[in-house]
């Protein structure tokens, strides 16, 4: 697991030192860069994220975020998105009643959750299943920390390919979203892994573990 070369994506959405803090307690080596080629070379890529879906969207496509994204995808090199760097990963952002094109990686839509408390924000548990790769050596009662007011609250994607996308689930005030998503190289989660102490570091070690 050491030795793995991460690179953290800076595109101007912030909370960049928190995930690179976390990844080298993890056991990667991590480069915050926006360097196209750096980041494309690298042995896995973190596509961080906060705020709005449409200002992450601007701030990626600044940084050519969707082309270095397609082109690590392109080569089965993982990818790995969180917060906001998940959402982006679907069609289309709405919000207040505008929609923003995404990196189109997966089909579907990131909108308001349809809850009477917003933001959701604190520790919540995830579903997931037995098998899953990104939460091995987790219980169903552990914890992650989310902060979101939008989500996916629906998977689109149909496959019939033998490792079908593994698609976690979590709850807030009634509705249910996509909490985590494992896709081929293609990782993401709502929730912020890197503020959710020990756990998190876990899911990150699964995640350098296939590095």
């Amino acid at each position: 697991m050491t030795g793995k070369n991460v690179v953290v994506l800076d595109y101007g959405a912030g909370n960049l030192r928190s995930a690179q803090r976390a990844l080298e307690h993890a056991g990667a080596q991590v480069t915050v860069t926006a360097d196209p080629q750096v980041a494309v070379a690298a042995d896995g890529l973190v596509v961080p994220g906060v705020g709005a879906f449409a200002a992450c969207m601007e701030g990626l496509k600044r940084a050519q975020g969707p082309r270095i994204i397609g082109q690590r995808l392109a080569g089965g090199r993982p990818v790995l998105g969180i917060c906001v760097g998940m959402q982006v990963l679907f069609d289309a952002g709405f919000e207040h009643g505008i929609a923003t094109d995404g990196c189109g990686e997966w089909p579907g839509r990131v909108e308001k959750l349809q809850a009477d408390v917003l933001p959701h924000m604190g520790w919540n548990t995830v579903e997931f299943a037995a098998d899953s790769a990104m939460f091995a050596g987790i219980s169903p009662q552990e914890r992650f920390y989310f902060v979101h007011s939008y989500a996916a609250r629906r998977w689109e994607l149909e496959t019939e390919i033998t490792e079908p996308p593994r698609v976690a689930w979590a709850e807030h005030d009634g509705d249910r979203f996509v909490a985590a998503v494992e896709n081929g190289a293609l990782w993401a989660t709502q929730f912020h892994p890197e503020k959710s102490g020990e756990v998190g570091a876990q899911l990150l070690r699964n995640w350098i573990n296939t590095l």
